[in-house]
C-alpha cells in the first residue's frame, strides 16, 4: 500500500471506531496489540498485516474489505 492508502485505511479504522465508543487501548488490548501500534495505523504510518486487518474488522464488526480503501 502507499502512503495514501495507508492514511485511508487509517481513516477508516479511526472512523469505525469512535462510533461504538472504543479508545485506541480497548482495540489495542481486544486484538492484543500496543496502543501506540493503532495509533500508527490511524496516522498511516504503519502497515497492518493480513491477520490484524481480520482481527481489527472482526472487533469492528464489518469486513476486512471495509477497511480497505480500494
Amino acid at each position: 500500500m502507499r502512503k495514501k492508502e495507508l492514511e485511508a485505511l487509517g481513516q477508516r479504522v479511526k472512523k469505525m471506531r469512535k462510533p461504538k465508543k472504543l479508545s485506541q487501548v480497548d482495540l489495542a488490548v481486544a486484538i492484543g496489540l500496543s496502543p501506540s501500534y493503532i495509533g500508527a495505523i490511524e496516522q498511516g504510518t504503519r502497515r497492518p498485516s493480513l491477520k490484524t486487518l481480520k482481527k481489527l474488522a472482526k472487533i469492528l464488526g464489518v469486513k476486512s474489505s471495509d477497511l480497505l480503501p480500494f
